[in-house]
């Protein structure tokens, strides 16, 4: 009885995995064409990407993560950025992404025990936040030529012209859909644990 029980969450798993996986993969190849201002996309595979760590673990946040970054490379806006620089592109797209769903996780797993609700909160706010902070890192690190020099043909610092038109909205769109979906999040848990 316990091996036919393990089996079938094992299938559950997977099948979740498989729709959550091919959700992400639709919303990053679709969110590349949808624009807010010149350079920033709509990004909304981070909502899956914590439904996943949440349900399966830091690891199914992870791969989550990973496909969002892989798919990001068929997308329109990948052109550009690997223009700037092919390795810094790769690592930076794929460092977000994976490092992002795997602080979901584990931020959701460590808060869950005292309650499931601020946990997935929390997972919410982590995931946007480091997926964002380390795109940072990687301007910073692989294309600051580029961030400076915009900057100055707009006349503003790099760190504003940084945050305005290569951060911009997109987090903050990021930020409140995954915020506004947290309890949808909660309600999904719920159902997937009664059965």
């Amino acid at each position: 009885m316990g091996i036919q029980n393990s089996s079938r969450e094992n299938t559950r798993r997977l099948a979740l995995m498989a729709l959550l996986t091919a959700m992400v993969a639709v919303l990053a190849y679709l969110g590349g064409f949808i624009k807010i201002g010149p350079t920033a996309s709509i990004n909304l595979t981070l909502i899956p990407v914590v439904l996943g760590a949440a349900l399966c673990g830091p690891r199914a946040g992870a791969w989550l993560g990973g496909v969002a970054g892989a798919v990001f490379f068929i997308t329109a806006d990948a052109a550009f950025w690997l223009g700037l620089s092919v390795p810094g592109t790769i690592i930076t797209v794929m460092a977000k992404a994976i490092l992002a769903g795997l602080a979901a996780g584990y931020v959701f797993r460590l808060l869950a025990g005292f309650n499931r609700y601020l946990a997935v909160m929390a997972s919410a706010v982590v995931c946007p936040v480091v997926n964002t902070g380390l795109f940072l890192v990687g301007c910073r690190l692989f294309f600051f030529d580029t961030v400076q020099s915009g900057a100055s043909a707009e006349g503003m610092s790099t760190f504003a012209f940084l945050l305005i038109f290569y951060v911009g909205f997109n987090f903050l769109l990021e930020l409140g859909a995954n915020i506004i979906l947290g309890p949808a999040i909660v309600r999904i848990l719920d159902i997937v644990k009664k059965k």
